[in-house]
């Protein structure tokens, strides 16, 4: 996970959990972190970006949401990582695996991330709206899931909540 980390941007001396929401987003930095690379700026994505790592510290799987280019409602930054990292083990269990995304899953997202077997969930800014891991339900707390997955919030929170507030701005002063 070093070497993958440390080209994303992400410096030793940063915590595991820091250096790897910057790598979910390609940041080159934490005070001017992106989500991903840059897109057109036409693009009316929200800016979101996920990776899989494996327990080995391996990035496994990478996304970004996509919905709107893809015209699919379930391109999700994490669904496209827990794809991509599903094709890569050859099996759509992910078990000891982390996810790391920048924005706290929705209720579809904490549903795919329990069947996937996933262990871990690190993300960066909560939620107010639509957040299934603790803001607007306690999704993997559910008493009928027979998988449990730790998570951890709040890891360059500011950065991630900064970026996407930004996008939201922009896009309302393009649409008045």
């Amino acid at each position: 996970m070093e070497t993958a980390l440390e080209e994303a941007g992400a410096s030793r001396e940063m915590p595991s959990a820091q250096r790897a929401i910057l790598c979910a987003g390609n940041a080159p930095e934490v005070s001017a972190p992106a989500v991903f690379s840059p897109l057109p700026e036409a693009c009316e994505e929200v800016p979101v970006g996920a990776l899989v790592v494996s327990p080995e510290g391996r990035i496994l799987g990478r996304g970004r949401n996509s919905p709107i280019g893809s015209c699919d409602p379930t391109a999700h930054a994490e669904i496209t990582a827990l794809r991509r990292a599903a094709e890569v083990l050859g099996n759509y269990r992910l078990d000891g695996c982390l996810l790391v995304v920048t924005l706290e899953p929705c209720l579809m997202c904490v549903g795919a991330i329990v069947h996937a077997r996933i262990a871990g969930v690190v993300y960066g800014a909560s939620d107010l709206k639509a957040g299934a891991v603790v803001s607007c339900l306690d999704g993997f707390e559910q008493p009928f899931l027979n998988h449990r997955v730790w998570h951890m919030g709040g890891i360059c929170e500011g950065a991630c909540a900064d970026m996407l507030r930004g996008f939201f701005e922009e896009r309302r002063e393009h649409t008045r």
